[in-house]
């Protein structure tokens, strides 16, 4: 069946008309995306609005009454701000790397051992273990790489502990004035096939790691996650060897608070943590 012309334009006009008094009612459909993000940082400016899921995270969810540990909010204003009468703190890092994250891996192990699962087979088994251990893949404290060789699981105990890290990580930098980082997760728990794979080209995996417990976890050295800053996107603003000062005093009293072992490891680049 043909559409006369005028029929068609009587219909493309009536289409025009109502989609012209729908944007009247409700304008936000037709703003672009950047658009919506300013209106909504304008609106909590004010104290409206609600919170959306971004990947940006403020000071008012890391430091101060935090309503929950994972709400995420966009933000009129920098990751960091801070008072006109703020002084940072100094940062300070520690001595000698190797003197103050000496612990042997006999001490590890001793806490792994303690601690954690029984040693995992493969990730058939793993799977079967999952009552047992706390996924860590999701987290708004710290970044878990892309894991070649370990999967991103742990027992409950050094699920906490690598949470509370993140969580001390970002305390350090806001008062430091320094932006937000995430620390970089780069080993996890390991299978037995996991360490014998790595074995060919690894020569620090041992047949009886630690990481095959669920109790340890490597930390990047000098790599780490630049948190989102509307204002500044993911731009850098501070160097790799400032971040691993600030995180070095962090593991450090962590270590002299009991709560866990940690061997600093040149080679792998990293941070080898264990919960006590």
């Amino acid at each position: 069946m043909k559409v006369s012309k005028s029929l068609y334009l009587q219909v493309f006009g009536i289409v025009v008309v109502v989609l012209a008094l729908f944007r009247c009612a409700c304008p936000e459909v037709a703003m672009t995306k950047t658009e919506r993000m300013q209106k909504d940082s304008l609106a909590m400016a004010g104290g409206h609005g609600g919170a959306s899921t971004t990947d940006t995270i403020t000071t008012r969810d890391i430091v101060g009454n935090i309503p929950t540990a994972t709400q995420y909010v966009h933000s009129p204003e920098p990751a960091v701000t801070y008072d006109k009468a703020f002084v940072p703190h100094p940062i300070y890092s520690v001595p000698r790397f190797k003197d103050c994250f000496p612990d042997s891996q006999a001490v590890h192990l001793s806490e792994a051992e303690k601690w954690g699962v029984k040693p995992v087979t493969n990730r058939l088994d793993a799977e079967k273990r999952m009552s047992e251990l706390v996924y860590i893949g999701a987290n708004p404290y710290f970044y878990v790489d892309n894991l070649k060789s370990s999967i991103p699981y742990l027992v409950p105990r050094a699920s906490t502990l690598l949470n509370d890290i993140g969580r001390a990580y970002f305390d350090s930098l806001y008062v430091k004035g320094i932006p937000f980082h995430k620390i970089l997760i780069t080993s996890v728990l390991r299978t037995r096939e996991d360490i014998g794979k790595l074995q060919k080209r690894n020569i620090n995996a041992t047949d009886n790691s630690c990481h095959l417990y669920g109790t340890t976890f490597d930390i990047a050295q000098n790599r780490y996650k630049t948190v989102y800053d509307p204002r500044q996107g993911f731009r850098r603003e501070v160097q790799n060897d400032t971040l691993k000062w600030i995180l070095s005093e962090v593991l450090r009293d962590f270590r002299e608070a009991g709560r866990c072992y940690i061997k600093y490891e040149v080679k792998q680049g990293c941070f080898h943590v264990t919960v006590r």
